[in-house]
């Protein structure tokens, strides 16, 4: 999801998309948010 000057969220997308980490951290990232979101809803 997070490509070269593409999405920002929190700036985390321009941050690390920029410098290559998108693919990997990236990915981790918006796992971890989504978790959390999922987590706080049945909470």
């Amino acid at each position: 999801m997070f490509k070269k000057g593409g999405i920002h969220v929190s700036g985390v997308g321009e941050g690390y998309g920029g410098y290559g980490y998108g693919s990997s951290v990236g990915a981790i990232l918006v796992l971890f948010i989504l978790l959390v979101i999922i987590t706080r809803a049945f909470i």
